[in-house]
Parts: C-alpha cells; sequence; structure tokens
C-alpha cells in the first residue's frame, strides 16, 4: 500500500522534535495526537494537525508513529478500549520508537498481524538536540520488505537507521546498547570515586582515560558531562526513567538464562540514586550513591 498520510502519537520529549522534522520533510499530511495540548500547538506551525481522538488519527492515517515513556503506555495506547487494535484497519503499519518490553513487542506485533496490520520496533537513541537535528540513532526490528517501506520516512528523523532484523531486534539491540551504557557509567563512577579518594584529581584521571583503552562515549559524555562537574538537572534521561530500561535489560536475561551480574550491579546503583531522591535527576548521579554506599561502610 502507498504510504499517502502519516499519523503519531506521543509529542513528548522525543516525539515532538520528531514529529515536526517529519512535517517539514516528508511532503505528506501528518496529523498527531497527544493528552498534552502544548506540543500539539508548537507542532501546528509545522503544519501538524490535531487529532481529535486515536480513533480520529487512526482514520487519517497509513503510518502510524509511537513515542511513548514505556512498555506500560504502550500497552494502553494499543489494547485500550479506545486503543490502536480497537480502529485500525488492514494495510496500515504501526512503528514503536519507544523503548518498550522485546516480548510485548513481539506480542503485539502478532496481535496486529491478525487484523492484517503491520508491525516495526523502531527504538532511537541519542540526545534530545540529536531529535531536533534529525540525527537520532533508530534500531528497527522488521521484515526487510517494511523495513525498505519505513526507512525513507525514518531518514527524515535519524541519520543513522539500522534493519537489526525481524519484529523485536531493534527492541533487544536498543535494551542492550542502554545495558552496556549503564554499566559503563558504574564502572566509571567506581573509577571516579576510587581515584579521588586515593588522591587524584578527577579530571586529570577522566582525560587521561580517554587517551588509553578506557576511552568510550560513556566516557566522554556522561563522566566529562555530568559525572566530573556533578551536574545532574531534572527533565533530562532520568534515574526512574534508566530502571525502566534496565529492568527490561534484566527481564531479557532471565528470559535468555544469562546471569548479568554487571547489569545486577548497575540496577542496584539506580535504586540507590532512586532511595536518596534522585529519581528525577539525571541517571548518571548514582556516582553519589556509589560514595554514599562506601560512606556507610566505614
Amino acid at each position: 500500500m502507498k504510504i499517502s498520510k502519516i499519523g503519531f502519537i506521543g509529542l513528548g520529549v522525543m516525539g515532538e522534535p520528531m514529529c515536526r522534522n517529519l512535517a517539514r520533510q516528508c511532503g505528506l499530511p501528518v496529523m498527531a495526537f497527544d493528552l498534552n495540548p502544548e506540543p500539539l500547538a508548537r507542532a501546528a506551525q509545522d503544519g501538524v494537525v490535531t487529532a481529535t481522538s486515536m480513533a480520529d488519527l487512526v482514520g487519517n492515517a497509513d503510518v502510524i508513529f509511537l513515542s511513548l515513556p514505556g512498555g506500560e503506555q504502550l500497552e494502553t495506547v494499543c489494547r485500550g478500549a479506545d486503543g490502536l487494535l480497537a480502529h485500525v484497519r488492514m494495510g496500515q503499519t504501526i512503528v514503536d520508537t519507544s523503548t518498550s518490553p522485546v516480548s510485548l513487542t513481539r506480542e503485539l506485533a502478532a496481535e496486529f498481524q491478525t487484523k492484517g496490520v503491520g508491525y516495526a520496533d523502531a527504538p532511537i537513541a541519542r540526545t534530545r538536540q540529536a531529535a531536533q537535528d534529525g540525527t537520532l540513532s533508530i534500531m528497527v526490528g522488521a521484515s526487510v520488505e517494511l523495513f525498505d517501506r519505513l526507512k525513507p520516512l525514518l531518514d527524515f528523523m535519524g541519520s543513522d537507521v539500522a534493519h537489526c532484523g525481524d519484529v523485536g531486534c531493534g527492541q533487544i539491540v536498543k535494551t542492550l546498547n542502554n545495558m552496556v551504557l549503564m554499566e559503563t557509567v558504574q564502572a566509571l563512577s567506581e573509577a571516579l570515586t576510587i581515584g579521588q579518594r586515593a588522591g587524584m584529581d578527577g579530571e586529570v584521571l577522566f582525560k587521561t582515560l580517554m587517551n588509553g583503552s578506557a576511552d568510550s562515549f560513556a566516557l566522554r559524555n556522561h563522566g566529562m558531562k555530568a559525572m566530573l562537574p556533578g551536574v545532574f538537572p531534572e527533565k533530562a534521561f532520568s534515574v526512574d526513567y534508566a530502571l525502566k530500561d534496565m529492568s527490561y535489560a534484566l527481564d531479557l536475561a532471565h528470559e535468555t538464562g544469562v546471569a548479568a551480574t554487571g547489569a545486577l550491579n548497575a540496577d542496584a546503583s539506580l535504586r540507590k540514586a532512586q532511595e536518596l531522591g534522585y529519581g528525577d535527576n539525571y541517571w548518571p548521579v548514582i556516582v553519589k550513591g556509589i560514595a554514599k554506599a562506601i560512606d556507610d561502610n566505614h
């Protein structure tokens, strides 16, 4: 089926700029739905039409993009009484750009398939600025045929669009990406705390590590920009959100029979930060919890 109309559900921190990039560049009419009227008003400046309901949006879209906080919201949007499964028609396609559980993704794909509706998971990575610039990394789980149909649209939102395999594989890659990142920040938190307590200047430590085999994106981004200066703002990717993503990784590890001890350690540090009242703060704040745990043990 030819794609002639686009729908977008969820205009949050990442969804709004993604939707606006689509509207500005794809050359097709875009309709959006969100419970918050403010991003819809801003998106209207780029020609995005506000849907009165999800049913209204489904009736006016061939491809429907979702950008939601997580699996709970995804399930509500899809399976709710007024959700997508209640309104979709044969030939439509759902594209979930949220970070969602692999098992739920595959279940929903099967449910939509019974209605003749295609389903792709296309979780995103990188920052809000990347979402604004259209330079996100997008990891796609879909058939080769569906990926080829969607890629031109995804290219308006991301600079690195990868086909990772069948449905669910995009979520596997995103989940493991976040798991490895969080484990790396856990290691950096331990190194910084140990180094400083042994009399080392933290900046010298991190800058020198950048010249060696311990160099990483996490060191240059999370380490240098957040952990070292101690800047952990709210309204960034928070401890609470990081815990949600880590739970998906641990569920996947359990399903595959892997102990994932590194992930469990990072999960414990995130929970410690949450206990200390940092749930809304940028998640590399786990370094504070690691330092506090050391003090508590002495």
